[in-house]
Parts: C-alpha cells; structure tokens; sequence
C-alpha cells in the first residue's frame, strides 16, 4: 500500500503499515540471511568492491549480465542508498573518476550540490554571527541541490551501456525485499536517533516501530523502491524537473519537523530554478607523476586531486621503500600538513574562485615546500600556506588557516570489468545521516552538504576561497583516485570516505601500497594517521598504542587518538590479467570484495 506523500504534518503520523521491519513480525525478528563478506577476492570477468556485501553484489550482477563498469557502478552506489542510506543516496551527491579502456584515458564527473541561487556569504550567519554547527546541519539550510542523480545519468550517458532504469533494478528490488541488519547500521541509527525523532517521516523509516532497527532483522524501504522506479521509469527528469524534485523542495523550504521536538528545523531557500539549472560537471581530472606512474584524481571543486597529488610531489624525493617506519610515518604526516595548508588557501570551486590547480601540482612548487621538513623536528602546525605561482624555497606567504570540519560518513566503491573500464566513485550526503530530514513518501534522506563551506573566514586577513556563493559548490576532500603506468593501463584505483581524512587516507593507502609494497588489502587494512595542518595528528588505536608514537613524539609530534579513520575500498590490475578487489578487514564491520569468476 502506497502512503500518500504527506504536505503537511498532520499526514505525518507514524504508520506500522510502512515500517522497516515486516509488520507481521517483531523488529528482532530475522527475515533473510546477511550477504557474507570477504576483503578481498582475486578473478576474471571484473570486480566489485565496496563496504556493503549487497551492493558489491549489485554491481556483480550488471557485469555478469554484459554490463560495463560505468554500468555497474551506478548499480552498486545505488544499492548503497538501501544499505548505507546514512551515507549516500539520491539525496547528495559525489564525485566520478572513470578510467577508459579503449582510449586509455581518464575522464572524471563533478556530482557536488550547489548552494541556491539566493545564497551569499552570510549564509549560516546569524544574528551577526556563525551558526552553531549542529544547529546547521540537521536543517533545510545546509541542503544542496542533489548532485547524484545527474552523476548517474551523465556516466550512464556518455560511458555506459545501459539505461539508468536497468541498472537500478538490482537497488529496487533490495529495497523492496530489504536487508540483514548489522551492527554498524543499528549503531549509525542510535547515533542519530534523536534527530531522526524531529522529523516523523525520519523516524517512521529508520527507527520501525519507534525503536531502533534490531540487529539480524530485515529492513525494507518500499518508498525508494517506488522512487527508483520512477526515475528508472521518467529518468533524472523526476528530479531536476518534475514531481520527484517539487517533493525535495517542500521538504528542504518546509522542513517537516515534529513542532512538539521544539527542534528548529531551519527553512532552505531551494527553487524549482536551482533543480533545473543543475550539471554534472565532465572535467579534466588531475594528473601527477609519483614514482614512474601517472596518478589520476578528481579536480576542484574538490580539494582531493589536488592535495593528493602535492602531497605525493612532496614525497617524490624520499625513498620511503628504504625508510624506517617511524621516518615514513614522519614525512607522511609533514607532507599531509603542508599540502592541507595550501588546500585552505588556495582550493574552492573554479566555478567562483581562481583556483591554480596546475601550480598546486608542479613539482616545482612542491619542492619549495618540501624543503621546510626536518628529519629532526617538526612542523608547527597551522602551517601558513606557500605561493604556488611564484614558488620560493622553503616560502610561505600569508596567514595560515585552520581545516574546516567536513562530516566523515560517506562511501566509496571501486569497480572494475572484463574490458579493463574502471571507475573509482565516492558519494556521500555529508555526515552520517545527512540532513536528518527523509522526503516524505520517496525513501531517502537529504543531504547536509553545505555544511561543507566556511560558515565565515577561517582567518579573517586571508581571503577564504570556500565561503558561500549563489549556485557555488561546497569545497570537498573526495578523492577518488586511479593509477596507471607508463603505457596507460590501471595499476590500482582507491578511495574512501572520511570527511578531510579522505585525502590523509587515500595518500596513506597508495605510499603503502607503492612505496612499501604492502599488498593491497594489507595497505587499506593498515593503521591510520591523519594530519591536516593541525596542532595534533589523528592516530587510531594500533598506531597511538605502539611505540612508534614515542618516536614520533619525540621529534615533536603530538598525538590524539581517533577510534577509526575510513573505510577505503580498491582494485588492482595483476600482471596475467585477473582483477583484484580489496576492501576493509574491520572498518565500518568490514567491506566486501567480489570478482565476476573466482581464479587463483
């Protein structure tokens, strides 16, 4: 039975007929065997990896069925808006790096949401001062337009083999028969159980029943079943132009919150304008050399090509492969801080901001600032940024600028196929739970991704390239990243999510695998550090708990413990021509890791 979509908050009452949990069965009760999941798996015919098992096997079966990576791709990140609604959907947004087979060339899309139209510097100004961070984001102020739909249908359009209707069946079926709840699902609920009870809509969904969704219970969301029918049926048009889209802009202008929760639901100024006048972006992707091999990245409006990229020019001219851990570690974390120093002043949306992204990659620039690392000391942090179009060794010009926060829940999957296509896909609806507000009767949340720009200028004497602007992009750290070698063929593709983390990951996962020669589930599985032009360097447990951080500490670094930083997933090309699919050991309960056909 189809609810109808609610207009006002009378049809909101919370309805057992539409819960999560099959209404003629207890919430504990267990409807359907969890997907099993493997870090890592080694075959033919292409490969899947992502942090759910059941959208791996999405994607899985588009590529069985003749599909192509592009294809498969969407397939899995829409099967990830079922099972990790929390961390992507329709709802946001992501960035698209896709690797060619026949061309052997890399091309990227720019699915990030935009600002309305109406907005301006002052956007999250109140009263004459910043909003509070969490007054922002659980509000229709801090959603963006979607980017995700048109990511979907530009890929599928220009690279795919397949109708977007078609590669959506494997996600609307999953979300019509449901999946096994585990523990990081139930946990990311609890987390967010007390702004999802601000909005009935939010709560009748994710907490079936009024509680939260029992682990080894079967969650089902018939609402974004009927939503990907529809856009499979009307295709993006739905969103950007027609009915589908009406029923995000009354939920964003109109937020839907319970006026008993007392909650301040913040009203958005989205327009039926803003939904029409959005693009996916098909750009340039960013390019370095590292080591002999060409690395591959997403171009601002995120700030992941980038400081990935100097961050490994930074790099070029230690051999970490003969390094001691505790000095790979050391230059690892210098480099981090001096490219996130350089991402503050200089990376916001091209769209609006003179952004030197050839400069910002030169060797030549990261040379001069390679030269301020020490073997003996370190950094202070935060450390002012350098001129990257009139490099000065060991120069630093201006103020610096402290890392805004970006929220850390967002997912990444990696695919590969029997034709040697790859693309590499994070997309996210910024935090964990995004917005906190579900669109009345279509199954999934909004995003609170401008949250992402500065709520004011982090360094008031310095011009700040990432504060609001009418249709402007928020600045990300997405860093979907591929590698090729020198004759144009894929070495590995990764990404991961994290919020600012993504890049520190991201950097950290490629010197391992490159430069220490760690395979590649053993480079994903690696412990962390993390260290974006801040006092202290973020280290999870295995890390803060050895005595590598005694050594580090006494050169002078300064540690603060982060229980867990990603969730990283990849592929790798083997020389005799089978695929590597590499996920999480343990992060976020695991990834998942599938070939089309298993071969050692």
């Amino acid at each position: 039975m189809r609810r109808p979509v609610a207009r006002n908050l009378t049809a909101l009452a919370v309805s057992a007929a539409v819960v999560s949990v099959g209404a003629a069965a207890p919430p504990a009760a267990p409807h359907r065997a969890a997907t099993p999941k493997t870090p890592v798996a080694v075959g033919y015919g292409g490969a899947v990896s992502s942090v759910d098992a059941d959208a791996s096997a999405a994607g899985i079966e588009v590529l069985r069925k003749g599909g192509n990576a592009v294809d498969a791709a969407v397939a899995t990140a829409a099967a990830l808006g079922v099972t990790e609604p929390y961390s992507a959907g329709v709802g946001g947004g992501g960035y698209f790096v896709y690797y060619d087979a026949k061309s052997r060339t890399v091309r990227t899309i720019d699915g990030r949401e935009t600002a309305p139209r109406t907005a301006d510097e002052q956007l999250f100004t109140e009263n004459g001062k910043p909003l509070a961070f969490a007054d922002a984001v659980t509000s229709g102020l801090s959603v963006g337009t979607p980017g995700t739909p048109a990511t979907w249908q530009t890929a599928l359009d220009r690279w795919g083999t397949r109708g977007l209707g078609s590669v959506l069946k494997p996600a609307e079926r999953l979300a019509r028969d449901g999946f096994t709840v585990d523990e990081t699902f139930r946990s990311q609920t609890a987390t967010n159980e007390q702004r999802f009870r601000y909005f009935p809509d939010t709560a009748e969904l994710f907490l079936p029943h009024g509680r939260l969704p029992a682990v080894g219970s079967t969650f089902t969301n018939p609402d974004l079943a009927r939503t990907y029918r529809e856009l499979g049926r009307e295709g993006v048009g739905a969103i950007y132009r027609g009915d589908l889209g009406a029923d995000i802009l009354d939920a964003v202008n109109k937020p839907p919150v319970d006026p008993a929760s007392g909650w301040n639901a913040r009203p958005g100024d989205l327009s039926r304008e803003d939904l029409a006048a959005y693009r996916a972006k098909v750009q340039a992707p960013t390019s370095t050399s590292y080591r002999g091999l060409d690395v591959y990245g997403i171009a601002p409006s995120s700030s992941g090509g980038t400081t990935v990229g100097e961050a490994l020019n930074i790099l070029e001219r230690t051999d970490l492969s003969k390094a001691s851990q505790a000095r790979y570690l050391h230059r690892y974390i210098e480099a981090s801080r001096i490219a996130f120093a350089d991402r503050g002043r200089w990376v916001g949306d091209p769209a609006f901001e003179d952004v030197p992204t050839k400069q910002l990659l030169s060797q030549r620039f990261a040379d001069s600032r390679a030269c301020l690392i020490r073997d003996d000391k370190v950094l202070t942090s935060p450390l002012a940024p350098g001129d990257p179009r009139h490099p000065a060794a060991c120069g630093t010009k201006g103020k610096a600028a402290p890392t805004t926060y970006e929220g850390e829940n967002t997912t990444h999957l990696t695919v590969a196929d029997k034709w040697g296509n790859v693309v590499a896909y994070t997309l996210t609806i910024e935090q964990t739970g995004g917005s906190g507000i579900t669109v009345p009767g279509r199954g999934f949340l909004l995003n609170n991704e401008l949250t992402d720009f500065s709520f004011a200028p982090a360094n008031p004497a310095v011009h700040d390239p990432n504060l609001p602007g009418p249709g402007k992009r928020p600045r990300s750290s997405i860093s979907p990243t591929i590698v090729l070698d020198r004759h144009a063929k894929p070495v590995v593709a990764l990404g991961s999510p994290g919020g600012a983390t993504i890049v520190t990951t991201v950097l950290q996962t490629l010197t391992g695998f490159l430069d220490r020669r760690l395979p590649l589930v053993d480079a994903i599985a690696a412990p962390r550090a993390s260290q974006r032009n801040a006092a202290q360097t973020e280290l999870e447990p295995a890390l803060y708990d050895s005595a590598l951080r005694g050594r580090l500490e006494a050169l002078g670094h300064s540690f603060k413990l982060n229980p867990e930083i990603g969730a990283a997933t990849g592929v790798q090309r083997l020389p005799d021509g089978r695929w590597l699919a590499a996920a999480e050991k343990t992060r976020r309960g695991g990834g998942s890791a599938m070939v089309v056909r298993s071969g050692h």
